[in-house]
């Protein structure tokens, strides 16, 4: 890390202001104490198009007369190893500070040719990826001679500097570390919780003695630590993401807590010589500063776990931006927010989260209208980088994330702000098309089916997905453009979705029925409306005899997972819709409850029946079934004023309850069984009505208050 400080003369005043950004990460301190509580600042983007700026109040820290600022400089996102091939310096080789202090509007303090630097602290190397190198013995460097040199000073473009419009990341929960020892003799520390962070300790030793922490999601199959879960070895530049502090002792007490680094983890693994009888071990989870907003129990404890996870996945990857896991991609996919994005806004208020993404996703679009699959990139990019931006189902999410946003909120300004993004997105989506409908080039498909692997997904008959979203993003389109009053957009994209429904049902059905043995292929013309109503019953019947036929069990991956158990319901299969939520063997929802998960899986079988884990353990994807726990089971639907209860009851959960924290107020639905009498009680926010339709049919509008039947 680099160590950068100036003395200073400060005046008396009123309003003290410090503006900060970085090429890399920084950490301020002023006068010896720490600037702010966010940390990994100035956040995530792309450095291409931005420079993000903090400002903060520092009218508690700084002093008439000479203060003293000290900044610390880490890698992070600028030039840290990225992403599953391990690039070094995605933006940049070089760190650099931009800063300025004000009192009352005057400028005391800027970066510039004045302030010395220093690589000789503590801090010897620091990674985003693969941890941090810590000499606790070089803790007084500063006062050393001949360790301060002078600064370069460079001319950047100050166009690209703008004002942080988003939540910061914050230390959030903590989780206190239990030691145990594993049976090859291994010391690990279990913090009991799968989570993005990272871990604060205190030790004692001697000068020179060192402790290292190797940072993991699991154990493996004999009961023992294992990163190889997330590594691609022979993909990644530097063998795999090592995720890892060593930390070398000063004489007596030693407390440590990361700067610039973030790690997935449950269990950390201990090197060490040093007695750890004193020791403590703190795992700070780190993620944007989101409230969460939902809750929903029930009687049965595995499905509350599954509720737990999917908020645990989310914190655990909503750390600026969407990220797919904390540990090998880290990569922000436009597939994974487009298709979970209902229950993120639910879950947590991820509004902020999710708008800055988006801006992302502006910078990262091609000239062509493609949409880059990973914004901002963590990579340097490939061939198949550009080639695989056209996937449909991904490049959707441009369309489909602003829509849902503004369907809750009801802010017209996502909308506009992402129009010409969706509209280039959608000019490449016509161009791709031939007689309405989508038959050529390459798309990631329905992505982590079961049975198959990420080659057969991008070549497993993909035309029929690519065509229904060709219909479904022209719908949505057509709707976007007629609530921003461009009539004529709204009528163009109207009648290409129309004709593409037309294209999708004669060349990928019978008469409007799929023929098909996978479930997938079933739930997306129930889902997108690309059939009549008739003809979506006969879909939905013979999905049910799939289910039933896969003894309850999915066969569904990323893209139609979260719609299914909805769709069931919806016409009539509620009794199949349930003992799939309940299934207990994989593919299945609570089979990684009944192995011990704390968060969402990759895949269905993340740790296999042997007890072998693989790929990441921490992926929010399959957590959307939450919001049909919340949206469905309980029946919560809330579309910017409108507010509608239509609750499915099932005996085997005994009960049910969920609270949302909505947009226009606090809506609680719940029901519970007492033998067969079924009783009902709704909360209704004031300035509100909501709609209820109870199981049997009946229907009644509700007034703010409390409302029980």
């Amino acid at each position: 890390a680099s160590y950068l400080r100036r003395v200073f003369s400060a005046p008396e005043g009123t309003m003290k202001r410090f503006y900060i950004t970085c090429h890399g990460l920084y950490e301020a301190w002023l006068n010896g104490k720490r600037v702010g509580d966010a940390v990994l600042m100035p956040g995530s983007s792309n450095y291409n198009n931005e420079l993000i700026y903090q400002t903060y109040d520092v009218a508690d820290l700084l002093r008439e007369g000479e203060n003293e600022l000290v900044i610390v400089l880490g890698d992070g996102w600028y030039r840290s190893t990225s992403g599953v091939d391990g690039d070094r310096g995605v933006f940049g080789q070089e760190l650099g500070l931009l800063c300025q202090l004000e009192v009352d509007g005057e400028s005391v303090l800027v970066s510039d040719e004045t302030w010395e630097a220093s690589q000789a602290g503590p801090l010897q190397q620091n990674d985003m990826q693969q941890g941090e190198v810590y000499d606790a013995r070089k803790e007084t460097f500063a006062t050393e001679n001949g360790v301060w040199h002078p600064v370069k000073t460079e001319d950047f473009d100050k166009n690209l500097l703008k004002g942080m419009n988003t939540v910061p990341i914050k230390e959030m929960e903590n989780f206190e570390g239990k030691l145990i020892q594993t049976p090859n003799g291994e010391t690990i520390i279990d913090f009991g919780q799968n989570l993005a962070g990272y871990v604060e300790f205190t030790v004692f030793g001697k000068d020179g003695e060192t402790i290292v922490l190797t940072h993991g999601e699991s154990l493996d199959e004999n009961g023992n630590f294992t990163t190889e879960n997330f590594q691609d070895r022979k993909r990644h530049k530097e063998g795999g993401t090592y995720q890892m502090i060593s930390y070398i002792c000063k004489d007596g007490e030693n407390h440590y807590k990361p700067r610039f680094t973030i790690m997935g983890f449950r269990y950390a693994k201990v090197e060490t010589i040093l007695d750890l009888s004193d020791a403590t071990f703190i795992a700070h989870a780190v993620y944007s500063e989101m409230e969460e907003t939902a809750d929903f129990t029930c009687g049965n404890a595995d499905v509350n776990q599954l509720v737990w996870n999917s908020k645990w996945s989310q914190k655990g990857n909503f750390c600026d931006v969407p990220t797919d896991c904390p540990t090998r991609e880290r990569a922000a996919w436009t597939g994974d927010a487009g298709l979970y994005v209902d229950t993120g806004l639910m879950l947590m208020d991820s509004y902020n989260v999710y708008r800055k993404w988006l801006a992302q996703c502006r910078y990262g679009q091609y000239p062509e209208g493609k949409v880059a699959n990973i914004a901002p990139p963590n990579s340097k990019g490939s061939f198949m980088t550009a080639m695989l931006a056209g996937s449909v189902g991904w490049g959707d999410a441009c369309i489909i994330v602003p829509m849902a946003m503004y369907r809750k909120y009801g802010d017209v300004r996502i909308l506009e702000e992402n129009y010409e993004m969706m509209k280039n997105w959608y000019a490449f989506l016509e161009s791709r098309a031939e007689n309405n409908a989508i038959q050529s080039g390459i798309d990631y498909g329905e992505w982590c089916e079961p049975g198959t692997n990420p080659m057969m997904s991008m070549q497993n008959g993909n035309f029929d997905v690519a065509t229904a979203y060709f219909a479904h993003s022209g719908e949505t389109l057509s709707e976007i453009a007629a609530i921003l009053g461009k009539e004529e957009d709204a009528a163009h994209y109207r009648e290409v979705s129309e004709n593409a429904k037309k294209a999708f049902e004669e060349i990928f059905t019978k008469d409007g029925v799929v023929e098909s043995e996978r479930q997938c292929q079933y739930i997306r013309p129930i889902q997108f409306g690309l059939v009549n109503e008739e003809n979506c019953a006969k879909n939905a019947e013979k999905l049910n005899e799939l289910v039933l036929a896969n003894d309850y069990h999915l066969n569904t991956g990323f893209l139609t997972t979260p719609a299914i158990c909805g769709i069931l319901c919806e016409y009539g299969y509620e009794d199949t819709a349930f003992k799939l939520l309940l299934q207990e063997s994989a593919p299945g929802w609570l089979y990684a409850v009944k192995k011990g998960a704390t968060t969402i899986w990759e895949t269905w079988d993340g740790i296999n029946e042997e007890g072998k884990p693989s790929e990441s353990l921490n992926h929010y994807s399959y957590g959307a079934i939450t919001g049909w726990l919340i949206g469905g089971v309980c029946g919560i639907q809330q579309e910017g004023r409108k507010i509608t209860i239509k609750p499915i009851a099932c005996k085997e959960l005994s009960h049910a309850k969920a609270v949302y924290d909505s947009p226009v107020g606090t809506i609680e639905s719940g029901w519970k069984y007492e033998g067969n009498k079924i009783t009902f009680e709704f909360v209704i926010p004031v300035n509100t009505v909501a709609e209820v339709v109870l199981p049997n049919g009946e229907r009644h509008e509700l007034a703010p208050g409390v409302h029980q039947f």
